[in-house]
């Protein structure tokens, strides 16, 4: 996996030498610690920015509080990772030697990813370990769901009660009722282990409204479903939507994307809104929302006219002869005929008619596509949420993104972008359990079999559908019911007990949705748990280790530790020894086949500790640790727990080039000429077999047109896709070549005279992200309005000001909002962050940092919602005084809850962009106030999914293999019964 193509095996390309070191005045380069890079430490004169690492287990500290007295602390500093959002960028922990409380936290200038900088999520991560209204203890619902009256009770009586419904639900074969629904990881690989292990294809995410466009638009052209750019030695930086701002991996990118700029890259921002990033911009596209994928086919339609493409890559690496027989199928088998059909099949996306679709000055357009036009194959290129995830066929705006990086010869070079597998690590604990032989209906329905990945937001509905029921429910720091759409939904089906019959809610803080529990089980933050993860942050590969730092500092004194509990406050535990526990309950004595996977691997029979799990993977999984850590005379776990990350490849180019291990080719025979896979080299497969998380089974590599023999990409002809097979087999031959899809907010449907405007919902201020960081003092005291962008022509339009309350009407409810109006948004677009909206039904539950105390109603019936604020925010007594100096009130409004489910029909992504209409707020309307119609919101569904064409693919396939499905079953288990 860590192997890079050798250079002789690379077809000559033009580009400039990467640079793969940040750039630092002179004067200020770093002394490495001995034998240790630190690519996050500087020095200058006689300072320098981190402690030593030698001085890590003991560093002294002035108390800045006894200024002008010295007053020194010893800290011992143990590195761990943010969990504040998806980065996962590095930490120290600054743990204070005499009552071991953690007295801040900031960057680890070990980590390859962050290099010791991180934005103010990193160190607020201390507000949520210190904060008064955490979650302490393991809680159990005595009342009705919802009412708020709870019981402590021990570990043990939850793990019981879980466990043995789990096991009398595989002892009935009934796996498929049993659910593991996560919001945001923070780690790599260990759900695939117990949901394997239990045999339950019961895994479930947030995909669906966070990045399925993106995934399916990516993943058809090489089978890797999202981007990873080399930002800091790029040409031309091309982000649509407000990336180095609020986007993803926004800080490790943004240090790069800067230093792009400072090395004289271009920066181009193609957002409605102008963002922080915007701001940086040499050019600045604010389109109609939607309309991003007309822009970026206007580009490849001139590279294509004008000839300045890649010719060489594009001939090896297209499926240029599956497309020239799908589509022309008259015309001469050869790679010209092919670029002159190309060349006349995208020549109506004239740099005019992106023009019209988008609303801006053609000049941009053409500005734009001259600029790509010169990249010299150092286009560095991002799209993730944003379009992709706001329209209807917005995966087609990634697919035409990654045309243009094709075209452009962009893929895999220095300053270019590649895919994001290329450069993240994952691996996996000992002894891993095999495939399993079940499909669960619920998240991989037969509607939408190109979904990428589980179908989440309809999961409401379908139980309501009667499709099937739950036994058990996990919720693993995911709060449906104010993230997702048609919060109401969600409430409804959490409260039925026929339909979800034990819901158990694993997470740090309270939130709307662990309301709803059965148990909430209260689980740790960044510094309290042990992870691993990696993340695709710049040309390189890395691994991050998330752990405990109390802990670590307790065993580093000598004090014994038996679990995490021993040292976070509380009964806090950390997921992994959790589900340990769990499984070992599920099958106490090995009848089962599960407690085998929780067994040591270095004492036979017994239960596996944290410390011996994540001993074996960093003895035999992670290339080169082992070795690092001998020089420095530590074992690879030590090395870990000194360091937090390791940096597993650097310079990473080019992996569709790697050549494939002579090991791997025996068996190995290649698909036959002239088929669709013409050379894709095979090993033997049954229906036993196991596919891998993505790609085919059995498929290694492919052999080329010149008989060289690489590992190629991971669709099924392990070329890229210019025409995907799939989308034509699985029933949508005209969305087989990227193309432009009309959003559902498409200009024609927006009557302007009317009041409608189009909503962006999807973008969000850094400091705040999803429910995890509502608890941190630091980051609300910073961002804590929520105001609607509201263009001074549309504002003038309503007749509103700044201030003004206006009613949002939706198709299934409507929200009570106040206007902000500014240049800062296109005109006829409105935008409301998704940072802000925070609402409590108890006092006592709930971040009262964030949140107001509401009140929810059926003033229309019984399928009429309304929620509306007793109170705003407002200081409170707690153990931190801080708590009675809070000085903002507005909790925001939660837009979400009236927002039905838009399902695109083929990704499955929730088409975020509203139409709404908007006028003054009505006489009894309040701030905040959200009112919904449930009998319309399953209209809305029905609407939707009739949209889909259930099919099944060739040989009665389910879906294409190739495509990512966590705990992928066996390949038998893809074809559906006869």
């Amino acid at each position: 996996m860590t192997d890079i193509a050798p250079s002789d095996s690379i077809p000559t390309r033009p580009s400039t030498q990467p640079t793969t070191e940040p750039r630092v005045p002179p004067g200020q380069e770093a002394e490495a610690e001995p034998g240790h890079p630190m690519p996050g430490e500087r020095r200058h004169e006689h300072l320098r920015n981190y402690p030593p690492v030698s001085d890590w287990d003991h560093h002294v500290e002035y108390d800045a509080k006894a200024h002008p007295r010295k007053v020194p602390h010893s800290y011992m500093l143990i590195p761990t990772t943010c969990f504040n959002c998806e980065s996962a960028c590095g930490l120290l922990a600054y743990v204070d030697k005499e009552d071991l409380s953690i007295k801040k936290l900031e960057g680890n200038p070990a980590h390859p990813g962050s290099r010791g900088r991180n934005c103010a999520k990193g160190p607020a991560t201390v507000n949520q370990i210190d904060d008064p209204e955490r979650i302490l203890h393991p809680l159990k619902r005595v009342g009705e769901r919802g009412a708020g009256q709870w019981e402590q009770v021990t570990w043990d009586e939850a793990l019981d009660d879980i466990g043995g419904r789990i096991r009398r639900a595989i002892l009935e074969d009934r796996h498929n009722e049993v659910m593991y629904h996560v919001g945001r990881p923070g780690e790599d690989g260990f759900a695939e282990r117990f949901l394997a292990a239990w045999g339950v294809d019961g895994h479930n995410s947030h995909t669906n409204v966070c990045s399925s466009g993106a995934r399916l638009g990516m993943t058809l052209w090489g089978g890797y479903d999202r981007p990873s750019p080399d930002h800091a030695n790029a040409k031309v930086i091309l982000l649509l939507s407000s990336h180095l701002e609020t986007g993803h991996y926004f800080n490790p990118h943004a240090q790069r994307i800067m230093e792009g700029k400072q090395a004289g890259a271009k920066l181009v921002v193609v957002d409605p809104r102008m963002s922080n990033t915007a701001s940086h911009a040499d050019l600045w596209l604010a389109p109609w929302p939607g309309s991003e994928a007309a822009i970026l086919l206007a580009i490849a339609s001139h590279l294509l006219r004008t000839r300045q493409i890649d010719r060489d890559y594009l001939r090896r690496w297209f499926n240029w002869k599956v497309y020239l027989a799908e589509l022309h199928p008259e015309a001469p088998v050869t790679f010209e005929a092919f670029l002159d059909r190309l060349e006349a099949d995208y020549a109506g996306y004239t740099p005019e008619f992106a023009a019209e679709e988008a609303q801006v000055p053609v000049e941009r357009i053409t500005a734009l596509s001259e600029l790509v036009a010169q990249c010299d194959h150092r286009l560095s290129a991002h799209v993730w949420r944003s379009a992709c995830a706001g329209n209807e066929g917005g995966w087609q705006v990634a697919r035409s993104l990654w045309f243009v990086l094709a075209l452009t010869g962009s893929i895999g070079t220095p300053g270019g972008t590649s895919p994001n597998g290329w450069d993240k690590f994952i691996p996996h604990g000992p002894g891993m359990p095999g495939a399993h032989e079940r499909w669960n209906e619920l998240t991989w329905p037969r509607e939408y079999p190109l979904s990428t990945n589980e179908m989440s937001i309809l999961l409401p509905h379908f139980l309501a559908d009667e499709r099937a029921k739950l036994d058990v429910y996990f919720s693993r720091v995911f709060n449906p019911v104010w993230t997702f759409p048609d919060g109401f939904s969600w409430m409804r089906a959490l409260s039925d007990e026929t339909k979800v019959g034990c819901h158990v809610a694993l997470t740090p803080t309270w939130s709307e949705t662990a309301e709803f529990a059965d148990y909430v089980l209260p689980m740790g933050h960044a510094p309290e748990r042990h992870d691993t993860h990696s993340y695709e942050t710049h040309a390189g590969r890395w691994l991050g280790f998330r752990q405990p730092v109390r802990r670590v500092a307790m065993e580093k004194l000598g004090q014994a530790v038996g679990d995490t509990r021993d040292a976070n406050p509380g009964e806090v535990w950390e997921e992994n020894e959790f589900w340990f526990e769990l499984s070992w309950r599920i099958d106490p004595d090995g009848s089962l086949g599960i407690r085998q996977y929780f067994e040591s691997p270095y004492r036979p029979g017994e239960k596996v500790t944290v410390d011996e799990y994540y001993r074996w993977i960093f003895e035999n999984r992670v290339p080169g640790l082992p070795a690092k850590a001998e020089a420095e005379g530590l074992t690879p776990l030590e090395y870990m727990r000194r360091y937090g990350a390791v940096e597993v490849g650097e310079s990473i180019y080019r992996q569709d080039e790697r050549h494939v291990p002579d090991d791997d080719l025996v068996g190995a025979e290649p698909d036959p000429a002239g088929s669709e896979t013409e050379g894709v080299l095979r090993t033997p497969t049954t229906d036993e077999s196991a596919p891998p998380l993505i790609g085919e089974a059995g498929a290694i590599g492919v052999r080329h047109d010149d008989g060289t023999e690489t590992a190629g990409w991971l669709t099924p002809s392990r070329k890229l896709e210019v025409y995907s097979t799939s989308m034509r087999d699985w029933g949508w031959p005209e969305h087989a070549t990227p193309g432009y899809i009309r959003s559902h907010v498409a200009q024609r449907e927006i009557d302007l005279d009317a009041g409608d405007l189009v909503l962006v919902p999807t973008f969000r201020l850094p400091t705040l992200i999803h429910t995890r960081s509502g608890n941190a003092k630091y980051l609300n005291e910073i961002s804590n309005s929520h105001p609607l962008w509201l263009n001074s022509v549309d504002a003038r339009r309503h007749g509103v000001v700044t201030g003004d309350l206006v009613r949002l009407s939706t198709a299934i409810g409507y929200f009570v909002v106040r206007v902000w109006v500014t240049e800062g948004i296109r005109p006829s677009v409105c935008a409301l962050s998704h940072h802000m909206g925070r609402w409590r039904l108890h006092d006592a539950e709930g971040s009262r940092w964030v949140s107001g105390l509401v009140d929810i109603t059926h003033p229309d019936g019984p399928e009429s919602f309304l929620l509306r604020y007793r109170g705003g925010v407002k200081p409170f007594t707690s153990d931190d005084p801080d708590s009675e100096r809070i000085w903002w009130t507005d909790p925001g409004v939660h837009q979400n809850l009236a927002f039905g489910v838009q399902p695109d029909p083929w990704s499955g992504m929730h088409c975020w962009l509203q139409k709404v209409r908007m006028e003054k707020a009505r006489p009894n309307d309040r701030y905040g106030d959200v009112w919904v119609d449930t009998a319309r919101s399953r209209e809305v569904y029905r609407e939707w999914l009739a949209k889909t064409r259930r099919t099944t693919g060739p040989g009665g396939m389910r879906r294409p293999e190739f495509l990512m499905r966590p705990i992928k079953p066996t390949r038998g288990t893809f074809r559906v019964e006869p």
